[in-house]
């Protein structure tokens, strides 16, 4: 059985859609999510599907017993699901990727997460947007892309509007790109 560990530091919402693609499944199940937050929207929706989870501190990633319990749980894919703190990579090299609400290179980097991004798209004028699959490296936003998809943006979207459009894409597509690399 392929594992996977969920990152996340908010609501949750992708990961949410995460575990629901994947609790019919036989062959893939989620084994941990795990938060640097304590008070993370995401450990209420673990809870909810039994589904185990902890949250280890900012400072923390950084230590050998954090490295020590990844190898001791063994994830085959390690998904960020809006995870905003930077993690070494170390021995994860390409077991680790991230989606980003937009077309990468566009509107990525540090501090561009969230309603940022959306707001960037739209203060640019930008006719599409979408998300962005991609590997994690040791700078934000500059992993090798897995997988793209565009939308369109009218000049009458709002920033709001725009975030649904892309959350919509966001739920669709990330837990098939993730099966697909765990095939």
């Amino acid at each position: 059985m392929k594992k996977i560990v969920i990152l996340a530091s908010g609501n949750g919402s992708n990961a949410e859609s995460i575990i629901r693609y994947f609790k019919p499944k036989k062959k893939i199940k989620i084994s941990y999510i795990i938060s640097n937050k304590t008070d993370a929207y995401v450990l209420d929706r673990a809870k909810k599907h039994n589904i185990p989870h902890l949250v280890i501190k900012n400072n923390r990633f950084n230590e050998n017993k954090t490295f020590d319990f990844f190898k001791e749980i063994k994830p085959d894919l390690i998904v960020l699901a809006g995870f905003l703190i930077k993690i070494p990579i170390n021995n994860f090299s390409n077991k680790i990727v991230n989606i980003h609400p937009s077309l990468l290179p566009l509107h990525g980097g540090k501090g561009m997460y969230g309603m940022k991004v959306h707001e960037s798209v739209k203060k640019y004028n930008d006719c599409v947007s979408g998300i962005t699959i991609h590997y994690v490296n040791e700078n934000y936003d500059e992993g090798e892309i897995i997988f793209q998809k565009k939308i369109k943006i009218n000049k009458s979207d709002t920033v709001k509007i725009i975030s649904e459009k892309v959350k919509i894409i966001e739920h669709k597509f990330y837990p098939k790109v993730i099966e697909s690399l765990l095939n």
